[in-house]
């Protein structure tokens, strides 16, 4: 078959050819494959696909987390408990007495779109008592708690301490949704690019994940997989969300986002990314890519123009978009950087959007003691104790939850729906 041509000259026909799907199929189940069959021999390692998702079912079940956090960290069982006292005693706001709250007698008139909800996202959740400092602030001040937590704490650090089994039962209590960081993500010296400001160049290169990194990457996420039912985890390179395509396509029930640093900031690299999770979705139609994080850059119309890509793909209600509205104030982009305003514009015709706050509202994060700065991610718990900033990072993050708050009324002052902690806020 060759292709027509158009009038100017250009090709006409973009369809694949049938002939090269049967290749790459081919290659896919090819017995000598050797990439693919490396994959295999990971997840072999932990059973078969159908034994790795029932361990990760019992592992992330309620009462199995509680008995880790009892084994690990014991003083947080107290807190959970109240956690948990709170929600049935309905302590926290509802969604309608928010929204009399931000609109006094008008809240009656006003039918929000529920399809077109805006899901409440903040980022990035360190600590576990973070979250129960969160619940105190948001019954006393009838304010909103998240319904997405986004963390990327050392997951190995967490796991000595016990505050990753109990993030994970909180989030359950609370009903909202969280997305892991692995460890395996290039920051550990196997990444020659990484550096300071004497490697910046290098960084045009890629941060990612180098040579057998993504298999490593694998073998970490079956580990937290099957170890505390962690399902949802970070991606942030095109070989590992490959690898999470793959891992799905095989039968482990993983799921992941794509982070803001894959740098997603154009809608041909966003239909590249969504053609991959339809080429590999499975016969029912599901992808394990829950959320794509786009770039800071990206403007309404890009996401507008991704939008109707995601629709004719079959994943709208599938794949979330997820857009910073609010950024660190130090070391990831130019301030002020402020996005709510267009965050409204678009959430009136745009369906199933994540507003991400990784910073407070600019001119407040700017004047805290110490701004919030993406770098205070990968310092350790016991050297920002030391410090001192333990108290200053938490109030950092504070202004975090400040800023979905503010990005709620803004939207409820548009007639606008979000979405919170659902077992809180109903």
């Amino acid at each position: 078959m060759t292709a027509s041509t158009n009038p100017s000259g250009g090709v006409a026909g973009l369809a694949i050819p049938a002939t090269r799907l049967d290749e790459l199929n081919a290659y896919l189940d090819a017995p000598d494959a050797r990439l693919l069959n490396d994959l295999r021999a990971v997840v072999a390692r932990y059973g078969t696909p159908e034994e790795i998702n029932r361990k990760a079912r019992e592992a992330g079940q309620l009462p199995a987390l509680l008995e880790r956090v009892r084994a690990q960290a014991p003083e947080y069982l107290e807190d959970l408990a109240w956690l948990a006292e709170q929600r049935d005693r309905g302590a926290f706001v509802s969604v309608a007495d928010f929204r009399r709250g931000v609109l006094g007698d008008r809240a009656d008139a006003v039918d929000p779109d529920a399809s077109l909800a805006v899901t409440l996202e903040v980022s990035a959740l360190q600590y576990f008592p973070w979250v129960i400092d969160a619940a105190h602030r948001a019954i006393a001040g009838r304010s909103l708690m998240p319904g997405r937590w986004i963390r990327v704490r050392k997951m190995r650090e967490q796991a000595a301490d016990g505050d990753l089994p109990a993030v994970a039962a909180a989030m359950q209590i609370i009903g909202a949704s969280v997305v892991e960081t692995l460890d395996t993500k290039g920051t550990d010296g196997s990444n020659v690019h990484l550096g300071g400001p004497d490697t910046i160049t290098g960084y045009f290169g890629g941060v990612g994940q180098p040579n057998d990194h993504p298999l490593l990457w694998v073998d970490e996420y079956l580990h937290y997989y099957t170890e505390y039912g962690v399902r949802q985890v970070l991606n942030v390179n095109p070989g590992t969300v490959l690898a999470g395509y793959l891992l799905y396509r095989l039968g482990v029930d993983i799921e992941f986002k794509i982070s803001v640093f894959m740098g997603t900031d154009n809608p041909f690299s966003g239909l590249w990314t969504l053609l991959g999770a339809r080429l590999f979705a499975r016969d029912d139609g599901s992808t394990p890519l829950v959320g794509l994080n786009w770039s800071n850059s990206v403007d309404n119309p890009t996401l507008e123009a991704a939008a109707d890509i995601r629709r004719a793909l079959g994943f709208e209600g599938r794949v979330r978009f997820e857009h910073h509205i609010t950024e660190a104030q130090r070391s990831v982009v130019r301030q002020p950087y402020d996005r709510r305003a267009e965050l409204v514009d678009l959430a009136g015709h745009v369906a199933n959007i994540s507003a991400k706050h990784e910073g407070g509202d600019p001119a407040l994060d700017a004047a805290l003691p110490h701004p919030s700065d993406i770098l205070d991610y990968f310092r350790d718990k016991d050297e920002i104790i030391a410090s001192g900033d333990w108290d200053a990072l938490r109030d950092d993050f504070r202004a975090k939850v400040d800023a979905t708050n503010h990005t709620a009324r803004a939207l409820t002052e548009h007639g606008l729906a979000f979405v919170a902690a659902g077992n809180l806020h109903r």
